[in-house]
């Protein structure tokens, strides 16, 4: 009879040789293994305790995997569970599988679906034709590891079993197979004398259909600095595709479970800031959260929600919109510590609620805790002008834009140095910022005013009037009175710049609304 086996979530563990069999020992450095020891030893399956659990790789190597955080561990296999710590709740359970010596692991891999969201990155060939540049290959498909497993809910194969596949011809649907992947992402390095050109390809491991493919082709410079920006831009971009993957996978599902929600309620988020679409993400989110109260990724979409629906004007009820994203966004840092995203819309929240110095300080950290979270970097710059460091602006969504130069958000993020050079006065700057901000995305309401207003500005009242009117088409229940009900801050620069933009709207012929008693 065959030793016995066990099958944790997707992975074959064995204990006949009282060690653990996984494919990739990387998967535990993760988890908090006395859960994980507790969880099989509960079906009286695991040996006595030791120092640490026994992992045997599939290339027969064995190391021994001490407990660490489980923080970046997606919520399939560790729950959070709030006041109490973690648990580990992945399923345990039998199974048989040959001898150990017998066959490779991936032959004997437990059938189950392929995670969501999993993904593997082969090593990057080096096309250079110099067995000496191997370590700048390597060291990008290493690095891009790391950063992908920085997406919420991800499970990426780390680089020990992406390693075995190394020079090797890829059959791509097999390697999907054997890893138990959705997602493979290959490419190659190819240095010349002077250049350096970077080929990227996301395929689908289930049909080997290809979803994304992009080219990076710059001068020589640093090699270091270059590998950490082709990181960045690749970790940027393919947080977006796969996401979009996922929603367009859950979209086709009959019984949509948690993930499957917040899927699609991403994929609203990110289609455009209008406010149908805000309404329809937030409807995801919530019924994601009905199904999962604690599910920390459904508590910071509704965070980002509303709070972005309140940066925007889209909505009237301001102050209760920033109240709500804060709430969210506490409870979701007590379940999650370190979740980068949940800090940077605290901070968007606090710079829009009079505490833009603390507002900076969530951005500054999640950045810190995530360093391609170029969003991050932007909303830095917009919350500087409301400290009245307008000037500072610029440089903040420069690094944004370097970082992820095709990110969805890009439209917002030259609105923001618009708005700042409006600030300031320089408005034909303004009209040039805004106007790429506008080319990005068209649909773009605040974009339109702030347009409108700088061209108002310069005199031109002709087209600021015709601007504004596609702006209000966009969010028709945009008046002044929604803007200066809002205390942004008590900076006396910032509320200088602030009284030119309303100035500006109100020689574009946007509406007044409704009097409060409050005449500048």
């Amino acid at each position: 009879m065959p030793p016995r086996a066990l099958s944790l979530q997707a992975f074959p563990l064995r204990d006949d040789t009282d060690c653990l069999w996984m494919a990739d020992h990387d998967a535990f450095n993760a988890l908090d293994v006395a859960d994980v020891e507790s969880a099989i030893r509960r079906l009286g399956q695991l040996p006595p305790a030791q120092s640490g659990l026994h992992v045997l790789n599939s290339d027969g190597g064995e190391v021994i995997v001490e407990p660490v955080s489980p923080i970046a561990v997606p919520q399939r296999l560790i729950k959070t569970l709030q006041r109490k710590g973690f648990r580990f709740v992945g399923t345990v359970r039998e199974a048989e599988i040959p001898t150990l010596d017998a066959v490779r692991f991936a032959e004997n891999a437990v059938a189950t679906p392929a995670p969501r969201l999993s993904l593997v990155v082969l090593p990057f060939a080096n096309l250079s034709g110099d067995p000496g540049q191997d370590y700048f290959a390597d060291g990008v498909t290493e690095s891009l590891t790391t950063d992908l497993s920085r997406i919420s809910s991800s499970f990426v194969v780390g680089r020990h079993t992406a390693f075995a596949y190394k020079g090797k011809a890829a059959d791509l649907k097999q390697i999907g197979r054997e890893l138990n992947v959705r997602y493979i992402l290959e490419g190659s390095v190819q240095r010349g004398s002077d250049r350096l050109r970077v080929n990227v390809q996301l395929v689908s491991a289930e049909d080997g259909n290809h979803f994304w493919a992009d080219r990076f082709d710059k001068p020589i410079s640093d090699l270091f600095e270059m590998q950490d920006e082709i990181v960045s831009r690749l970790a940027n971009t393919l947080n977006a595709e796969l996401l979009a993957a996922e929603a367009r996978r859950a979209e086709r599902s009959l019984n949509p479970d948690v993930m499957d929600l917040y899927f699609q309620g991403i994929a609203r988020w990110n289609k455009r800031w209008t406010p149908d679409h805000m309404v329809q993400a937030r409807s995801y989110f919530e019924r994601a959260l009905a199904l999962d109260p604690d599910f920390v990724d459904a508590l910071v979409g509704i965070a980002a929600v509303d709070a972005a629906s309140a940066t925007l004007f889209l909505v009237d009820d301001f102050q209760a919109r920033l109240t709500a994203a804060e709430t969210a966004l506490t409870k979701a840092l007590s379940l999650a510590p370190q979740h980068a995203l949940a800090y940077m819309f605290l901070g968007i929240v606090l710079f829009m609620s009079n505490r833009a110095e603390q507002g900076i300080a969530e951005c500054e950290h999640a950045s810190a805790l995530n360093r391609n979270l170029a969003e991050a970097h932007a909303t830095i710059g917009a919350a500087k002008i409301f400290v009245g460091q307008a000037a500072e602006t610029e440089a903040c969504v420069r690094e944004a834009l370097r970082l992820s130069p095709r990110d969805e958000a890009v439209h917002r993020w030259m609105s923001y140095v618009g708005g700042a050079k409006l600030h300031l006065g320089f408005d034909n700057e303004a009209v040039s910022w805004l106007r790429q901000s506008l080319k990005a995305n068209p649909n773009y309401p605040f974009a339109h005013l702030q347009l409108a207003a700088a061209l108002a500005q310069l005199g031109k009242l002709e087209e600021s009037r015709t601007t504004a009117k596609a702006g209000l088409s966009l969010d028709p229940g945009f008046t002044i009175r929604r803007l200066k009900a809002i205390t942004f801050s008590d900076n006396l620069v910032f509320q200088a710049g602030g009284r030119r933009l309303i100035e500006g709207l109100r020689m574009a012929g946007v509406p007044e609304g409704a009097s409060r008693g409050n005449s500048d």
